[in-house]
């Protein structure tokens, strides 16, 4: 049995490997990219489903008017929330496919996680 420590230089040049990654340009990129979509997104959609909060608090004439039969304005409202959820998370599936995967596959490449880059997400609509 041996008492011998693990020595502690491959750790070290790991942490230096992605401090490195994390000072680049090209990372640097990628959380620019990344932000430019969620946030203005999430205040978009924070914005929508305020509005449906409000109008169904303050606005209930509005909120109560029938459509078709029984189905109101607010259940419309109620059923598009869910319809922009879906809608914004394809969307973000396209935007990360063609801007923030590659990046983030090369620079994955380049700190040596995986031996070759293969990204494959299948057909796009």
């Amino acid at each position: 049995m041996s008492t011998d420590t693990p020595s502690s230089a491959p750790a070290e040049s790991a942490a230096e490997r992605y401090l490195a990654v994390q000072r680049s340009a090209e990372f640097a990129g990628l959380r620019r990219a990344l932000r430019g979509f969620v946030f203005p997104m999430t205040v978009a959609f924070f914005l929508w489903y305020a509005l449906y909060v409000i109008l169904s608090a303050y606005a209930r004439d509005l909120m109560g008017t029938k459509i078709v039969g029984n189905i109101n304005v607010a259940l419309v409202f109620g059923l598009l929330q869910f319809a922009s959820t879906f809608l914004i998370a394809w969307l973000y599936s396209r935007y990360a496919a063609r801007r923030i995967d590659p990046v983030a596959d090369r620079i994955r490449a380049e700190i040596g996680e995986i031996g070759e880059v293969t990204h494959d997400h299948g057909p796009r609509g």
